[in-house]
């Protein structure tokens, strides 16, 4: 699987306009370069979301034009407010984590370091900025290996506060289940510096500004999702997958911005669209109407 290079993400609000047009754009390369996939692994699931590794692989769709049953649900925590209490809308149940689990797995990464007493190697800094800019897929694979698959995740999940995350089977990474609730936990312990736990502060100030440096600086087709709430700042990680069995899509997104002055996480997880398009639309309007009802 070949991956493309694009330029560095301004981490700013784009315009309507600009934020449709990538958008478009975006989903169009995506799709053609889940074609691509069909024939070189013969799976029905677009990359980067999950690589042949890690999502389920084989059979067929279920329907040429498949009917959509999309829900979703939105967490939103404002780190400007007092109580600092996420309000979810939706079912908080378990959702398909996609790519959005790559910042899991690079937080285990770094607690693990951590443990160690070292940094991240230049081989491990060479696999975790790809894994989180351009959701590579290869990448993801050797570091989810590393951390030691589902226990390894999970473990670390412990330490960070996620209480409804359970780590793929085997090599699926991207079949990781978990919750809008759990990532605004997960969001807590890299975004949130001020509220002093066992939780936030697992990860420590040289981790956490690395994952956000990187969720800062997604590639150009990785810039939509939460960031449409946005009205300045954003910082974000995305996950898409289609499933075989349904070929319906998981669409996800997860990040903090800045809109109104406040500083907000957001956790939007979402299944069951007919299309990728339909997802990121889905996704999208939620954060938005999430942010507007948590605005002061």
């Amino acid at each position: 699987m070949s991956y493309l290079s694009y330029p560095r993400s301004p981490a700013t609000a784009k315009t309507t306009a600009g934020r449709r047009g990538r958008r478009a754009a975006a989903c169009a390369a995506l799709l053609l370069s889940s074609a691509t996939t069909l024939f070189s692994l013969g799976a029905l699931h677009a990359p980067p979301a999950a690589a042949a590794t890690g999502v389920p692989s084989g059979g067929t769709h279920a329907a040429a034009q498949p009917v959509s049953t999309a829900r979703v649900t939105t967490a939103v925590l404002d780190l400007d407010a007092p109580g600092r209490t996420s309000t979810v809308y939706g079912e908080d149940v378990p959702y398909d984590t996609a790519s959005i689990v790559k910042v899991d797995i690079l937080a285990a990464l770094l607690l693990q370091a951590q443990d160690a007493g070292r940094h991240l190697t230049a081989e491990e800094r060479a696999q975790a900025e790809p894994m989180i800019r351009h959701s590579d897929n290869a990448a993801a694979n050797t570091l989810w290996r590393e951390i030691g698959r589902a226990p390894g995740l999970e473990a670390a999940n412990k330490r960070l506060g996620l209480t409804s995350t359970k780590g793929g089977p085997g090599v699926k990474w991207g079949l990781t289940q978990t919750t809008a609730r759990d990532q605004i936990r997960l969001l807590r312990a890299v975004f949130d510096d001020t509220t002093p736990s066992a939780s936030t502060q697992a990860l420590n100030g040289e981790s956490r500004t690395y994952i956000r440096s990187l969720m800062s600086r997604v590639a150009d087709d990785q810039a939509w999702g939460v960031s449409a709430a946005a009205d300045s700042q954003w910082a974000l990680k995305n996950g898409w997958l289609q499933r075989s069995t349904t070929g319906l899509w998981d669409v996800n997104s997860v990040g903090r911005v800045t809109a109104n002055g406040h500083h907000y996480l957001v956790a939007v997880l979402s299944n069951g669209s007919a299309s990728m398009s339909d997802g990121v639309s889905l996704v999208e309007k939620a954060a938005r109407q999430a942010l507007s009802s948590a605005s002061p």
